[in-house]
């Protein structure tokens, strides 16, 4: 076994799918409580509010953390640390989702709450370029059950960061669909792509294939999740022909109990369909499993052998918005690894 995991860790591995706020540790959460709350939380009470059993309640456990960011030093310290831990996976580069969506909703939507928070980031982001040799794109990420207006608020700062930050990559619609599909958003996926920002969606973690079908139709071009998508045949013979990337995100779908085990997720179905699957952790604080741990769990659940490991590795650099000549360094790198 350590023999895998030495060549997981060596692997270069890009991560595509992994929310900033999901990465805070119960030991740094307990941290932002101190600097914050009144009465503090106890590490064994920051841990207590890490248990959940279905998406709902893990919805909850979410915003319980996001209050405690407050400000602009708890964002650049939260980033350092996810930071750190992706480093230490092996991971090269990694495309994190900002919840730029609820930073708004703590703040009354203040128009000039953002800026503060995000040169914070910034700041992260740099240090780990030079210290650690780690890329980092940034994927500003609305909330699909607040309105289409507050989502747009969203979006155009994302256009407006861009032409600043070449670091904003994109942008990505999460949150709840069972309340609120994908197709409202179609004119501001219109818009966001004439901008020159690319199009994530969650989608297929809570519904059938219908939300797959509706976020292709406004021109995602990631799915995060795509759990459904094994139920619809036709749908996945899309998907291979469009070349869609799925963001999969295997014991996120268990610990939300939208997938029963690791063993049961469509990762193995998917992957032999010959669909470009990524791996991904999603929130790997709440989850407790990084993306190294989701490829030794790919290797022990469903019998991914190295070579399949590797594959994972350089679909994950392939379905990044890295540049080509990037992208061909880390292939080769992958290659190379033995």
């Amino acid at each position: 076994m350590s023999d895998i995991k030495d060549f997981i860790r060596r692997l270069p591995k890009a991560e595509l799918h992994l929310h900033l706020e999901g990465t805070i540790t119960p030991a740094t959460f307990q941290e932002l409580s101190a600097r914050h709350d009144a009465t503090p939380l106890t590490l064994a009470e920051a841990e207590a509010l890490y248990r959940f059993d279905d998406f709902s309640s893990f919805m909850e456990t979410y915003k319980a953390v996001t209050r405690r960011l407050a400000t602009p030093e708890d964002y650049e310290l939260t980033a350092w640390h996810m930071m750190q831990q992706l480093a230490a996976q092996g991971i090269v580069h990694a495309e994190v989702y900002i919840s730029v969506g609820v930073i708004y909703m703590w703040r009354n939507f203040d128009p000039h709450c953002f800026e503060p928070i995000f040169v914070a980031l910034e700041g992260a982001r740099q240090r780990a370029e030079k210290e650690l040799g780690l890329s980092v794109y940034w994927i500003f990420d609305a909330v699909r059950h607040f309105t289409v207006e507050e989502a747009a608020h969203v979006f155009r700062k994302a256009a407006e960061m861009r032409r600043i930050f070449p670091s904003v990559i994109g942008i990505g619609l999460g949150g709840d669909e069972r309340r609120t599909g994908s197709a409202p958003f179609r004119a501001l996926y219109e818009q966001a792509s004439r901008q020159g920002l690319r199009l994530t969606n969650h989608a297929g973690e809570t519904t059938g294939p219908e939300g797959i079908w509706e976020a292709l139709s406004i021109g995602t071009e990631r799915i995060g999740h795509a759990l459904s998508a094994v139920q619809d045949a036709n749908l996945i013979q899309e998907l291979k022909v469009r070349g869609t990337v799925l963001e999969l995100n295997p014991t996120s779908n268990v610990r939300t109990g939208v997938c029963p085990s690791f063993a049961a997720h469509p990762l193995r179905q998917l992957f032999n369909a010959g669909l470009l699957v990524t791996l991904n952790s999603d929130d790997p604080a709440f989850f407790g499993s990084d993306c190294a741990n989701e490829y030794l769990l790919a290797h022990t659940q469903q019998a991914f052998t190295r070579e399949e490991l590797r594959k994972l590795a350089a679909n994950s650099i392939c379905a990044s918005f890295l540049p080509d000549s990037e992208k061909a360094h880390w292939l080769s790198q992958i290659e190379s690894i033995t």
